[in-house]
C-alpha cells in the first residue's frame, strides 16, 4: 500500500479502532452495501459496512457469512434501531464475531448497547449523533464512537450541514472520543480538513455507490454520472402529523410520487381508515420499495435514487481500490500544503 504519512498519522486513532489501514467507512446503503461492495472496501484498506436494513436474522446471517468468505479484513454491520427483531440481529452479529455494530435510525432502545458489548463475542458500538447534546448522551450510554452526518448526505438526513456539525461537535468531543464525519464528502481535500479538526476518520456513501464492485443497476449508476449537486434534493413533509424524516435523492417522478403518497396517507388518516402508527409505517415502506426498484431493477424514473450532494463529483465507474487510493492521495497532498 502506498505510504501516506501525514494522513495516516491523523487517522491513527480511527484505524486502530476499526482495525483497517484507512479510516474511511462506507455508509450503509440499503441494497448497495452488500457482500460485494463491503468486501471490496475492506480489501482496499477501508472499512466496509453491511446495510442490514429490513433483513431478517436469517438473511443477515447469510450476508455476513458470504462477506467473510470474500474478505479476511474487518467489516461492520449497520442495524436499524426500530427493527422489530433488533436483538435477534444483534445475536447474529455476535455469533459471527462481528467486531463493530453501527446503530442507526434513532436512539438505541434500552439494553441494545449492552447486548452488543456483552456476550461471548463483544463488539464495539458506533452511533449517529445529529446534535452535541445527543452526542454526549450516546457516549455516556456506552457508544464507543460516533458518526456525525450532515444534511448533504444521501438517504435519510437531519437538518444541519456537515460543516456546522463538525465545528460544533469536534472541538468539544474529538480530543477524548472517536468522531467520524459524514455527509457531502467526495474529495480527499475535505477529508484533510476534518482530520485536522480532530476527526478520527470519515464516512462516504455516494462516492462508493457507483464503484465497479457495486451491484447497483447500470441505469442507476448512469443517473449518478449525469447528476449535479443541485439535483440531489430533500423530500418535503406534506402533513406535520406524519413525522417523515427527509430523504435526499435525485429529482425524478418518484420524488413527485412520494409527495402524492403522503397526501394519500394523510387523507386515509383523516377518514379514520388507518391509525397513526400504520400511517407512518406506510411511508417508510414506500421508501424501502422505491429504493429497491431503482438500485436493483433500474427504475430510475419511478424508483428512489438516494444520493448525497457529492453526487456531482461522481463521474465514472471506478474500482473501490482506486477510489480509496485517490481519496488518500488527495488528502495527503492537501495536508502537505498546510
Amino acid at each position: 500500500m502506498t505510504d501516506y504519512p501525514k494522513t495516516s498519522r491523523l487517522m491513527q486513532r480511527g484505524t486502530d479502532f476499526l482495525g483497517c489501514e484507512s479510516a474511511i467507512l462506507c455508509g450503509a446503503m440499503s441494497w448497495v452495501s452488500e457482500r460485494n461492495l463491503v468486501s471490496a472496501i475492506s480489501n482496499a484498506g477501508g472499512f466496509g459496512v453491511i446495510a442490514c436494513g429490513a433483513m431478517t436474522p436469517e438473511l443477515l446471517d447469510a450476508e455476513i457469512a458470504a462477506t467473510k468468505a470474500m474478505t479476511d479484513r474487518p467489516f461492520g454491520v449497520n442495524l436499524i434501531t426500530m427493527h422489530p427483531q433488533l436483538f435477534d440481529l444483534i445475536e447474529v452479529c455476535s455469533r459471527h464475531a462481528v467486531g463493530h455494530v453501527v446503530l442507526a435510525g434513532g436512539i438505541p432502545p434500552k439494553g441494545s448497547v449492552e447486548a452488543i458489548k456483552g456476550g461471548d463475542s463483544p463488539a464495539r458500538v458506533i452511533c449517529f449523533a445529529p446534535t452535541l447534546a445527543l452526542a454526549k448522551k450516546l457516549l455516556r450510554s456506552g457508544a464507543d464512537a460516533l458518526v456525525i452526518e450532515g444534511m448533504e448526505a444521501g438517504g435519510h438526513i437531519g437538518p444541519v450541514s456537515t460543516s456546522v456539525l463538525a465545528q460544533e461537535i469536534l472541538p468539544a468531543l474529538a480530543e477524548d472520543h472517536l468522531i467520524f464525519v459524514a455527509g457531502g464528502i467526495g474529495k480527499g481535500q475535505a477529508i484533510a480538513g476534518y482530520l485536522e479538526m480532530g476527526a478520527a476518520g470519515v464516512q462516504l456513501g455516494t462516492r462508493f455507490a457507483c464503484a465497479t464492485e457495486s451491484i447497483a443497476h447500470p441505469d442507476f449508476k448512469k443517473a449518478f454520472f449525469r447528476a449535479s449537486a443541485r439535483d440531489a434534493i430533500a423530500s418535503v413533509q406534506v402533513d406535520p402529523r406524519l413525522p417523515v424524516i427527509p430523504v435526499r435523492a435525485l429529482r425524478n417522478k418518484g420524488t413527485e410520487t412520494f409527495t402524492a403518497k403522503q397526501i394519500e396517507v394523510a387523507g386515509r388518516l383523516d377518514r379514520g381508515e388507518v391509525e397513526m402508527g400504520e400511517a407512518q409505517l406506510q411511508i417508510e415502506h414506500y421508501w424501502a420499495g422505491a429504493l429497491r426498484r431503482a438500485v436493483i431493477d433500474g427504475d430510475v424514473e419511478g424508483g428512489s435514487l438516494m444520493a448525497g450532494q457529492s453526487v456531482g463529483m461522481v463521474r465514472e465507474e471506478e474500482p473501490v481500490a482506486q477510489i480509496v487510493a485517490t481519496l488518500m492521495a488527495e488528502c495527503e497532498e492537501a495536508l502537505g500544503r498546510r
